[in-house]
């Protein structure tokens, strides 16, 4: 069946049961096939590597050890999980807002972006694991508030890096055309810079939001907060203490799975935006 015939015959069928085919082409597709096929021979290299080897689960736990410390030690891992992904989102949230409106300052005038685009530099240069333990006690009283504060200044720099290059990066001819009708600032900003940059801005969210994770994780691991507020780098550092390895690996394993599940819902995003309009999106027939 070529491929025009499939798509005629996925047309013609009713909606609901035309999605759900969609839906299931998207899934046998190279993009979806190829890193699980990957995904799966790593996995069984790995536990064909400790069966053969004997390697003892306190050094090397298989994959399957790790799965059944998961689902056993459930009731713990994902509270953790929660409150490392309420730090994650937070300080997400704060660095794509804040990032946004400095990258927008910057544009408004060349002498503000080359005055204080070095301390974003600087900021972004500074290793967190170095100012984290300042910053947990200039904010002792609000631990939380002091993981989201290290989180956001690891998640910052992309956002204002990309989004200020998108501003910058407009076609010299509409922003012409613009003055030309003497539009004023701020309708350039709204119909002509923010628009250019939108693309710019999504690839620097797709990039800030794994680092808000390790940003948040980093700030555990600096913090080492216990109890009923602790996140998934508590869980693992405690679990290395403690020799249970099957269990910082389950915890381990929990932390990527959130990093990708970011990543691929901000890449959905993106291509939610841009699919019917920006050139890294749209669909060909080819």
């Amino acid at each position: 069946m070529d491929a025009e015939q499939k798509t005629w015959e996925t047309e013609n069928l009713p909606k609901p049961l035309g999605v759900w085919v969609k839906r299931l082409d998207k899934l046998r597709s190279p993009d979806v096939l190829a890193p699980l096929a990957v995904g799966l021979l790593v996995l069984l290299i790995w536990d064909l590597g400790v069966r053969i080897s004997g390697i003892p689960p306190y050094l090397l736990p298989g994959p399957i050890l790790v799965l059944q410390t998961l689902v056993r030690d459930w009731g713990t891992l994902f509270p953790a999980l929660l409150i490392t992904l309420q730090i994650t989102l937070t300080a997400f949230i704060a660095a794509a807002v804040s990032g946004l409106l400095i990258a927008i300052l910057f544009t408004q005038s060349k002498w503000i972006e080359r005055s204080f685009f070095p301390y974003a530099v600087i900021l972004q240069t500074t290793p967190i694991v170095a100012i984290a333990p300042l910053i947990i006690i200039w904010l002792k009283n609000n631990t939380f508030a002091a993981l989201v504060v290290c989180a956001w200044i690891v998640a910052l720099f992309p956002i204002i890096s990309n989004t200020t290059l998108g501003l910058n990066s407009i076609d010299h001819n509409l922003s012409n055309l613009f003055q030309l009708y003497r539009a004023s600032r701020w309708q350039t900003l709204l119909y002509l810079r923010l628009p250019a940059a939108m693309p710019y801005f999504l690839g620097g969210l797709r990039i800030s939001g794994g680092l808000a994770l390790i940003g948040a994780v980093v700030a555990e691991f600096v913090a080492g907060t216990g109890g009923a507020r602790s996140g998934l780098a508590y869980q693992i550092l405690m679990a290395s203490y403690n020799l249970q390895i099957p269990r910082m690996f389950a915890a381990l394993l929990m932390t990527t799975g959130l990093g990708v599940a970011i990543f691929a819902l901000l890449t959905a995003l993106s291509d939610f935006l841009l699919k019917n309009w920006h050139e890294s999106a749209v669909k060909r027939e080819n």
